[in-house]
This record gives structure tokens, C-alpha cells and sequence, in this order.
């Protein structure tokens, strides 16, 4: 495994500990049986074959069609390389999130994330096992590093999913920072600009009558700064009394990780 992958569970297995002997990371309330069998089984299918899978495919695929392209970018400036990746990684992971909330077939893919009334680092690679087959930043980043930006890549995925973690982790880390006075202008910026606990929990809180709740919203992974450019961002710096799915029948385990295969509930409308 590169160097990246080992920081990346590192940053995952230092959340957990937190929350391990802070809020109890294996017992959160109002958890059912299905919610550990979803986290497990989801998460181990896109680190281990969802993603992989993607990269040597497009290695090859690309390697037959356009053997040219390979390296070629790999010259180029540091800054206009993470940019690349800040634009058709995380720009489109939001656009994607975000129609993922206005189409109901879309939706039926990624509320398995939301499913969860509890936030945790268990609900980061929470997702139906297609949902991250069909998302295009996986497939625009496996072309990039193809391109040459593997090393940018390796950098730029441990940023990343040290924000998209520490976000969705119940030991809010920004929780304190946001009750220092003098330190209210820099929060100010942070909050604009990268994902913190107390925005994307609003994304999950429950009921959207809860002032603290924007499930409509608050869309951003590392950038919140993509919800404030395009009209979608919600900052209370509180958190939601609850979380979850709200006005939406019970969806099934074989729901959650496998729709459209398990049917078996009423395709519900988006949220």
C-alpha cells in the first residue's frame, strides 16, 4: 500500500479511538442491527475493490487508447495540479451529492449515508455499493494520476479525508474553537472555506424544522467553500438535536447497500 493509504487509515483509526472512549464508537444511540453491517460491508467494498478497481481500469483503458497521455501532466505546476483535482474531484463530488438530493433514483444510492441517526467516523464510506462505481471525481482522479499526478494525488487524498472525517465524527473538533471570542474571525474563514462538524452535521441532522439542520444544503466534502460559491450553505455553528432521515418509510439492509437489485421498500422521494 502507498504511503497515503497508511495515513489515511491512520487519521481513520485516530477518529475512532476519540470516539471510542469519548462516545462510545461501537454503541451509538438509536443504532440498529443493520446500521454495523451497512458500515462494514460498504466501506470494505469501495476501499478494496470499488476504488482500486477504477484506478487499473482506467490505467488500462487509457494505456490501449491513449498511451500518449500517460505522464503528461506530471511537469506541471504544483498549485494548477491541486487545482485540477480541487475542481473535478471535489467540485464534482459536490455537484454529485447534490443531485444525489434532487433526484429521487440518485437518492435511493446515498441514503444509506443518512440512514444513520448518529453521526460517526463510521458513516465516511457509508454508502450503497454503487453509489461510488458511478461517482465521476473517482473516475476524473484515476485519470489525473494516469496523467502524472499520482503525486499530487497521494498529498491532496490525506488532506481530504483528514476534513471528510473529522466532519463526520461526533468528537467535534471545531466544538471549542467556535467559543473562543478572539478567535471567532479565523473560524470565520475556516468555515467558509473546508468542511467542519458543526456545518456538514446540519446536512444531517433530522428534521429540518431544527434551526441547526440544512439537509437541503451543506453538500461541500474537503471545500464547504463550493456551498457558499453556489447558494447552498447554511452556517449556524450549533449542531442538530438529531439526526437522520425524516418522512421516509423504513429502507431495508438490502436497500441500503444494493438498490435498485433489493426493491423491496417504496423508492422514496428525495430530502
Amino acid at each position: 500500500m502507498p504511503t497515503s493509504t497508511y495515513a489515511v487509515i491512520a487519521i481513520y483509526v485516530a477518529f475512532g479511538i476519540l470516539e471510542l472512549f469519548r462516545t462510545r464508537l461501537f454503541s451509538k444511540m438509536e443504532q440498529t442491527r443493520d446500521d454495523g453491517l451497512v458500515e462494514i460491508i460498504s466501506t470494505i467494498l469501495l476501499l478494496v475493490i470499488t476504488q482500486p478497481t477504477i484506478l487499473i481500469f482506467v490505467d488500462y483503458a487509457l494505456g490501449s487508447l491513449r498511451p500518449e497521455w500517460r505522464g503528461m501532466l506530471s511537469d506541471i505546476n504544483i498549485f494548477l495540479a491541486i487545482g485540477l483535482f480541487l475542481i473535478l474531484d471535489d467540485m464534482m463530488q459536490y455537484w454529485q451529492h447534490r443531485a444525489s438530493h434532487s433526484f429521487s433514483w440518485l437518492y435511493n444510492m446515498h441514503r444509506a449515508h443518512h440512514n444513520a441517526r448518529y453521526m460517526s467516523v463510521r458513516l465516511v464510506y457509508r454508502n450503497n455499493v454503487f453509489y461510488y462505481a458511478l461517482m465521476p471525481s473517482i473516475w476524473f482522479s484515476a485519470v489525473l494520476v494516469y496523467m502524472g499526478l499520482g503525486w499530487v494525488y497521494a498529498g491532496y487524498v490525506v488532506v481530504k479525508q483528514l476534513v471528510i472525517i473529522g466532519a463526520h465524527s461526533d468528537v467535534a473538533w471545531d466544538a471549542k474553537l467556535l467559543k473562543i471570542k478572539w478567535f471567532s474571525p479565523v473560524m470565520w474563514v475556516v468555515e467558509r472555506t473546508i468542511s467542519t462538524p458543526a456545518t456538514h452535521h446540519a446536512h444531517h441532522g433530522r428534521h429540518y424544522s431544527d434551526p441547526a439542520v440544512n439537509y437541503k444544503g451543506n453538500f461541500g466534502n474537503l471545500l464547504f467553500f463550493w456551498d457558499v460559491l453556489f447558494g447552498t450553505a447554511k452556517i449556524t455553528r450549533t449542531y442538530p438535536q438529531s439526526y437522520g432521515v425524516e418522512n421516509l418509510p423504513e429502507a431495508t439492509l438490502g436497500q441500503q447497500l444494493a438498490w435498485p437489485l433489493f426493491p423491496e421498500a417504496k423508492a422514496p422521494q428525495s430530502s
